[in-house]
């Protein structure tokens, strides 16, 4: 009588022991809500155990860092999908520019066929002052397009260099997941294992 009451004290401190060691562990860190994604998977690697080569995750962290990087991936992809609309609109009003100053340009050369005065909504106008405005509003066009044209290179560099980092970071959350599924079926098999071994004891 008096063993089976240790028994059942022993069992019942061993349960609240582990509910306390259970909520301890599901604490989510605060890496997996704050830092980068490195800096996550660094915290993870740093965290975890390696078993036979093989690195166990607890499935919680798992999950958060897996929502972590899809949620980077999205905001990537947003915003290059800006990058694309900004460089859109960029080449859409190179182009107009372009025809304007294709027009311009047509318009100043029919003046310059024309003799010294110009007549210009019915007024007539000095060909040298005329010219002048002229090449005021090409200079102006040009400035307009050489400063389109930077923002449209530059627009154009930051696109090519996020879509590169989009595509490392697609290649490593792939080594990720594929090391992390490598490892959860080798923590898997080991425990089919045991309970096989503890089945042929028992």
């Amino acid at each position: 009588m008096k063993k089976n009451r240790i028994i059942n004290g022993l069992l019942i401190s061993a349960f609240f022991f582990s509910v306390t060691l259970a909520s301890a562990q599901t604490r989510m860190p605060d890496e997996l809500n704050t830092a980068a994604i490195r800096e996550q998977i660094e915290y993870v690697e740093d965290h975890t155990r390696i078993y036979d080569n093989f690195r166990a995750i607890r499935e919680d962290i798992f999950q958060k860092l897996n929502k972590n990087i899809l949620d980077s991936l999205t905001a990537v992809k947003n915003k290059v999908a800006e990058l694309k609309g900004d460089t859109a609109n960029l080449i859409s009003r190179t182009d107009s520019l372009n025809v304007l100053l294709t027009s311009t340009r047509s318009q100043l050369e029919e003046v310059t066929a024309t003799k010294n005065k110009i007549r210009v909504f019915g007024m007539e106008i000095n060909k040298t002052t005329y010219n002048t405005i002229m090449w005021i509003l090409v200079g102006g066009l040009i400035l307009l397009m050489v400063l389109g044209f930077l923002v449209f290179k530059r627009n154009l560099v930051v696109l090519l260099r996020t879509e590169k980092d989009l595509k490392e970071l697609k290649e490593e959350f792939a080594t990720y997941r594929q090391t992390s599924r490598i490892a959860r079926e080798k923590v898997e098999m080991d425990l089919f294992r045991a309970n096989q071994k503890l089945k042929g004891l028992v």
